[in-house]
């Protein structure tokens, strides 16, 4: 028998302590299980009162963070928490997500069945529990009990079987003995039987107030993506900085050392051709440090070094149409993700790209603000609005992450978990609104 099981150890009473609370719980769970789908008939023609009943079902994990609590401090069960409830943008997809949260739902199925098994199980112990206490102490307080007359005409008092002129009373040192070794059994019964229902709440918990398999796998995999854009924006930072200090850096001297000794060459008749080819040599050293430039530019630029409000300042200087920057005060206050940074200037730069080669406009803004989500969370949100002809859309089957155009935008943005819309009729104007986490999630 393990030591859980018996009478006389913590785990025992604990256990006990857990029915209890379940007993005074199960009544108000119970109608808070039976409130939602009441109140969702109820208001069902109303868009407001299901948005009641959806709060409700989110409610629910509430309920299920208190249950799991109790699990673990009482019945030493962990279990671990789901995922939490991500609000989708969008009115009806907010109002679907909250009605059908599964992780809502399985809790809510949770407190329905608690319902009859708190009920019995606490009163399977509390009675196993009282027997066993009594029987032990009987030889303690029998003498208390009121006298009974028999029909012999003789007087007893105690605990009493009878079944007509037949009778027996728990009256003398012996039979209070029985009755304490009826006692003990009954509390080593009780104890056996508190564990077995704890041990039936602790599986009932891991059942439906934990994560499913599924939901771990989408927790593992968002953890696996975030990991890999991190990863992917230190390795375009290594390489950046490698050709910047490597080759980048052994292409200006040697076109250095071309240009002298194009230079030192004398003129005559029979160097000419020496010289020309000097000449082209050195051409093409300064086309490829130019090329090269605008690449590690492109890998990671400098000027993100310095926050993303001046690299885009600075992006917006070098676009052939006039474009005006306006960043919120307090944008690079506190510290924003490399790896948002550069997903959003390179979103900001493919946008202008965009309106300088298809939109005919003849300016653009880019506004840059921190507001907070509906959660409380910051957030890095863009907005690029351009005059042009407008008609911009994102166009399937284009190339994926780290492909140009809108297509190439939306998937960089949707890898962080950030979103993207657009809004462009024909004639114009283009707004094309980026909302980022400041985070990798």
């Amino acid at each position: 028998m393990s030591t859980r099981a018996l009478p006389w150890s913590r785990q025992a009473w604990r256990d006990y302590g857990y029915l209890c609370l379940q007993f005074l719980l199960c009544p108000l769970a119970f109608t808070y299980v039976v409130l939602v789908p009441s109140l969702g008939a109820g208001l069902l023609v109303t868009a407001v009162g299901l948005f009641a009943a959806g709060g409700l079902v989110l409610g629910a994990r509430g309920w299920a963070a208190m249950y799991r609590g109790f699990d673990a401090a009482l019945l030493r069960s962990e279990v671990v928490s789901p995922p939490p409830f991500v609000r989708p943008r969008g009115f009806w997809r907010t109002l679907g997500a909250m009605l059908f949260d599964g992780t809502g739902w399985r809790a809510l199925l949770y407190m329905f069945i608690v319902f009859p098994l708190a009920l019995v199980s606490w009163i399977v112990s509390t009675v196993w529990l009282a027997v066993g206490l009594g029987g032990l102490t009987y030889w303690i307080w029998w003498w208390s009990l009121p006298y009974q007359t028999m029909s012999d005409g003789t007087r007893h008092h105690g605990f009493s079987i009878t079944n007509g002129d037949w009778y027996w009373f728990v009256d003398t040192p012996f039979r209070q003995f029985l009755m304490v070794l009826l006692g003990v059994a009954f509390l080593f019964m009780w104890a056996l039987l508190t564990r077995g229902f704890a041990k039936l709440f602790a599986a009932l918990g891991h059942a439906l107030l934990g994560p499913t398999a599924g939901s771990i796998r989408v927790a593992e995999l968002r953890r696996q993506r975030a990991v890999a854009v991190e990863d992917a924006d230190v390795k375009l930072r290594r390489i950046e900085r490698d050709l910047h200090d490597g080759t980048q850096a052994r292409l200006v001297t040697l076109a250095m050392q071309i240009g002298e000794a194009r230079e030192t060459l004398p003129a005559s008749p029979e160097t000419a051709q020496a010289a020309a080819l000097l000449e082209s040599a050195h051409t093409s050293a300064k086309d490829a440090l130019t090329e090269l430039r605008e690449i590690v530019r492109g890998i990671h630029p400098p000027a993100l070094d310095a926050g993303i409000g001046i690299a885009i300042k600075t992006l917006a200087a070098r676009s052939a149409l006039p474009v005006t920057v306006e960043v919120a005060p307090g944008v690079d206050a506190a510290p924003i993700a490399p790896a948002i940074s550069s997903i959003a200037y390179y979103a900001i730069s493919e946008l202008l790209a965009n309106v300088v080669k298809h939109a005919g406009a003849t300016r653009a803004i880019v506004v840059v603000d921190r507001p907070a989500d509906d959660h409380g969370a910051e957030t890095l949100r863009i907005s690029v609005t351009d005059d042009g002809r407008g008609g911009a859309q994102v166009l399937a089957g284009t190339p994926g992450l780290g492909g140009t155009g809108l297509a190439g935008i939306a998937e960089r943005v949707a890898s962080v978990d950030g979103s993207l819309g657009i809004t462009s009729p024909a004639g114009g104007p283009t707004v094309v609104a980026i909302t980022l986490p400041i985070a990798v999630r």
